[in-house]
């Protein structure tokens, strides 16, 4: 006799979906950034300072969601592959502002046909995956402003 549906099932799990989903995309990004020599996080990073230009470590961390322990192992690793510069601020010696060298720059050129490789991997059309990028970043905005509710929800499960 078949198990009756729950809500526990793996395959009706929101996060199971994003987290294999997640894991599935960061696998096929590896052999195109292995070109590049970039893990995908340190191609995060770039991505970042591609379209922003130079930024002080704690806005690169806010606008890629890391902590600053995260982070700046990633940036000393981009810094040795000589692809950013690492430098305090001059107003505030406590600020570590990321900017990119030119050898950084000229990565932009190779990582270009990235984003179309990957669009054809997923089988989608840009209209599609815009569509899903929306509704992905509003679920996130939407989770980050629940994360203290979810602590009182859990303090009712005990």
């Amino acid at each position: 006799m078949k198990n009756p549906v729950s809500l526990l099932d793996l395959d009706r799990q929101l996060c199971f979906a994003l987290y294999s989903a997640s894991l599935a995309m960061t696998k096929a990004y590896k052999p195109m950034l292995a070109e590049l020599g970039l893990t995908y996080p340190q191609y995060l990073v770039m991505l970042a300072l591609w379209q922003h230009g130079s930024q002080k470590v704690g806005e690169l961390g806010e606008r890629l969601g890391l902590d600053s322990g995260t982070l700046t192992p990633l940036a000393k690793r981009l810094q040795t592959l000589g692809l950013i510069e690492r430098q305090r601020s001059a107003v505030d010696e406590r600020q570590v502002e990321i900017s990119l060298t030119t050898a950084g720059n000229k990565l932009r050129a190779r990582a270009e046909p990235i984003p179309m490789c990957v669009m054809q991997l997923t089988g989608c059309q840009l209209p599609q995956l815009e569509s899903l990028t929306r509704e992905l970043k509003d679920l996130r905005t939407q989770l980050a402003a629940a994360v203290p509710a979810a602590a009182t929800f859990s303090s009712n499960l005990v």
